[in-house]
């Protein structure tokens, strides 16, 4: 095909402005007017706090790393339990404090304590679950899930009967896939103690 005939390709073919003589291919891509404009960012609300924590968790998990685990003597360097550990945390704490480091020089947009209360409500959330954690050993799988999701769509205002019905057999079916089908291995819940032993006491506390 001749270049007369060629069609332009859009983005990269760049029509000739008034007085101009030609067009010039890839103007966007090379455009810079100074080094500061090139590298120049905009940091979020947030942003510094949020690298500051993830470089001061970095930096707590390497200082106890020996703590929580060893050098062993004679042994190659490559499968020592504590090498490739060090290696992961020293890594995170390097790129962490660069990211603290471009945080900190960045414009820095308003708006920090609307973003902080966001995270405050996310971790509503987490609080829930750890809740739910705590109470399976204690009511058991089955029930702890149900009430699990049903306090969840209550949460989240999903509060009549068809919703709650929904959110229990959805609870339900979770114990079922993985105490039944998948086999995985929760404990057993305390509340199975009130329970006459027999077979009825078994089957609850292998299945749910």
């Amino acid at each position: 095909m001749s270049k007369a005939n060629r069609r332009p390709v859009p983005g990269v073919d760049i029509p000739p402005r008034p007085g101009q003589r030609f067009g010039t291919r890839f103007q966007t891509l090379i455009r810079t007017r100074t080094l500061q404009d090139l590298f120049q960012r905009h940091g979020r609300a947030g942003e510094a706090v949020f690298a500051a924590a993830f470089f001061a968790l970095s930096l707590l998990l390497l200082i106890l790393l020996p703590w929580q685990t060893q050098w062993v003597p004679r042994t190659k360097l490559y499968v020592q339990p504590a090498f490739w550990p060090a290696i992961a945390l020293f890594v995170m704490l390097v790129f962490s404090g660069g990211y603290l480091v471009v945080a900190l020089g960045s414009h820095r947009l308003p708006g920090l304590r609307a973003e902080l209360g966001a995270w405050a409500r996310a971790g509503e959330f987490m609080v829930w679950f750890i809740a739910y954690v705590w109470l399976v050993p204690v009511i058991g799988y089955l029930l702890a899930t149900i009430a699990f999701c049903c306090t969840l769509s209550w949460r989240m205002g999903y509060r009549n009967a068809r919703w709650m019905g929904l959110s229990a057999l959805f609870g339900l079916a979770v114990v079922a896939l993985f105490k039944g089908f998948l086999g995985v291995n929760i404990p057993a819940g305390d509340i199975y103690d009130l329970l006459p032993p027999g077979e009825a006491r078994s089957f609850l506390m292998t299945n749910f």
